[in-house]
């Protein structure tokens, strides 16, 4: 029995004071159920999918979901995380129970409140999704992880930072039409591509507007089993789902490689019987502009090395061959940990229903989807289309 996706919701990403990460489970689960149209009391089961990790004290938040509406009550409900796709997983594993006919119909949130620390508060526990003995415990951060993948690749193939502020400047643009979005102004290329007080470097050669924001949101998805799904009018189908997880520490593999993602997207493509020019769109995991880059290439759209020639001749922009991120990405979006790969499968199924708004991608058709776990370590492909 296959899944599907039948109702969802989204909050505005950003820095949101005037509600906790309680709030936000809560408010994203009602407004999902609402949209879906199902009786809260048909629910069989929940799954958060949330980082946490000193971000709030609420280690124990996995019930939060019940609180959308009083007819969850007694329902199951678990956490999942697994790092920046700790909100995929929490769907997977959503997935898993449909599949397995242990349940029909499951109500998935993702959410993250980032902003209740300090920024170097923050630093520390997303450092602390590394492999703590030889990088976090050594003083590396993620902003000096994916600057030492960018630095690799620019030591094989040349200096590529007009080509990492030409992926910021896309993303920044995108992120306009988005209502939901945290930045939503058009920074331009020139602005991306310029060292300066505003753009200062981060970790060279990454500069503030090559790395994703810190956010609070959530995304909340409906799943049901299919026989139910051809009975909704919005239902979009998952037709392939792929993790591909490798080792953790960076010093037993090679992570400018992106080989997991390379694996997972080979694999989700073969499940799915398509190919990567089958697919009218991708929303994928720019946690770092060069993470985008090698993504391109990992998906199978240039060889090692050539990603730029998609942004040079448009390929993976608005109106060409496959968009890519045409929600602003992590980016311009924002990145709450655990909402964010429920939010990428909220976004493709928006625009495969045609309801997408200004963001919308015209006769959408298969939507590809990317989020990923640290340093390419936990890598989730999906590959979405309509029942209609």
């Amino acid at each position: 029995m296959g899944v599907c996706i039948i109702g969802w919701s989204h909050t505005r990403f950003g820095r949101l004071d005037g509600i906790d990460l309680e709030g936000l489970i809560e408010t994203a689960g009602r407004q999902a159920l609402e949209h879906s149209g199902i009786p809260p009391e048909d629910v069989d089961a929940a799954w958060l999918g949330n980082l946490n990790g000193g971000f709030v004290p609420d280690n124990f938040c996995s019930s939060f979901i019940l609180q959308s509406d009083p007819a969850l009550r007694w329902r199951p409900s678990t956490r999942v995380e697994n790092a920046c796709a700790s909100g995929s997983a929490a769907l997977y594993s959503a997935c898993d129970a449909i599949e397995a006919g242990r349940a029909r119909i499951a109500l998935v949130v993702g959410a993250e409140k980032m902003t209740s620390v300090t920024g170097e508060e923050v630093t520390r526990v997303l450092a602390n999704a590394s492999y703590v003995k030889e990088e976090a415990g050594t003083g590396m951060t993620f902003p000096g992880i994916f600057a030492r993948i960018a630095s690799r690749y620019f030591e094989r193939f040349g200096d590529h930072a007009t080509t990492l502020a030409r992926i910021a400047a896309k993303n920044h643009r995108n992120g306009v039409d988005n209502p939901w979005a945290q930045v939503r102004k058009d920074l331009g290329l020139d602005f991306c591509n310029t060292v300066s007080d505003r753009n200062p470097l981060i970790a060279p050669p990454l500069r503030k507007t090559d790395c994703a924001l810190v956010s609070d949101g959530a995304a909340a998805i409906v799943l049901a089993n299919e026989s139910i799904g051809r009975s909704r009018p919005l239902a979009v189908r998952l037709r392939a789902r792929v993790q591909v997880n490798d080792l953790l520490p960076m010093s037993r593999r090679d992570a400018s490689t992106f080989e997991g993602p390379r694996r997972a997207w080979a694999q989700a493509l073969a499940d799915a019987d398509c190919q990567i020019d089958d697919l009218s769109l991708a929303e994928v995991h720019d946690c770092f502009t060069i993470a985008e880059l090698l993504t391109y290439e990992a998906m199978g759209l240039a060889q090692p090395g050539q990603g730029a020639r998609l942004l040079e001749d448009g390929t993976v922009c608005r109106g060409g061959r496959l968009p890519v991120n045409v929600s602003g990405g992590l980016k311009a979006k924002g990145h709450p940990i655990g909402a964010t790969g429920v939010s990428m499968h909220v976004l493709a199924a928006l625009q495969l229903n045609g309801l997408a708004g200004d963001m919308q991608v015209p006769d959408a058709r298969l939507a590809g989807i990317f989020n990923m776990g640290g340093a390419a370590v936990a890598n989730y492909v999906s590959i979405l289309e309509p029942m209609r």
